[in-house]
């Protein structure tokens, strides 16, 4: 029998759904497009096959995720979210910018990262205000993974894979994702540094400066606490 809160609660009833460990974690990897069952073993070190595999099956159960078949060439079978599932997408993101500002601090020693996930981080640190008139296509080139985004009058969307056209292209290694998360540097700041390269239209290389800001990290413990 599924566990339950037994609570007649939109809070509690979503958390009977996604609460139990590793499953935001799915999600989050499935918020930047379809994954095959290897690419979440690769991405989620520690999570056993037996516990994957269940841990699909109930996502699927609940109508948060499908099965697909990748398109030519890969023809492979992958999950992707459902209109529910994609929907948490909002949810997910504050989580984490929630996370940037209070929870992520340095990197312990063997924690795993991956530069696929500065995708979310885009999402989670872009400011609407700051975008209201860029019109422009953006593409990450970060350790070996490439995605784009398209930025259009306050809005963005993240997309895994390569730009067909962009106007400006990012280079960046993972120590300096790594420095961005925990609050040592800005996109800015790397690039001026020439820890980043950026090459491409002028405009729109100011424009994504100014467009992404990452919370102050802040200590959770009261002054004097232990």
């Amino acid at each position: 029998m599924d566990r339950t809160y037994n609570q007649f609660c939109a809070t509690a009833r979503t958390l009977d759904i996604v609460g139990e460990r590793w499953t935001l974690l799915i999600l989050r990897d499935l918020l930047t497009g379809p994954k095959r069952f290897s690419d979440f073993q690769n991405s989620l070190r520690g999570l056993g096959t037996g516990l994957l595999a269940a841990r699909l099956k109930h996502l699927e159960h609940e109508g948060l995720i499908r099965k697909i078949t990748l398109p030519p060439p890969a023809r492979t079978p992958a999950y992707a979210l459902t209109e529910a599932g994609d929907e948490l997408g909002p949810a997910i993101l504050e989580l984490a910018k929630w996370g940037m500002k209070w929870a992520m601090g340095e990197r312990r020693e063997g924690e795993a990262f991956h530069g696929g996930w500065a995708v979310l981080g885009l999402r989670a640190y872009f400011d609407p205000s700051a975008a209201e008139d860029v019109r422009a296509i953006y593409e990450f080139r970060i350790s070996g993974e490439v995605f784009h985004a398209i930025v259009e009058n306050g809005t963005i969307e993240t997309i895994v894979g390569p730009a067909q056209r962009p106007d400006a292209v990012l280079e960046i290694d993972d120590e300096v994702l790594i420095d961005i998360a925990a609050g040592r540097t800005t996109f800015g700041q790397a690039v001026r540094e020439h820890r980043a390269q950026a090459s491409g239209a002028p405009q729109a290389i100011l424009a994504l400066v100014s467009m992404f800001r990452a919370p102050q990290p802040q200590s959770r413990r009261q002054p004097g606490q232990a």
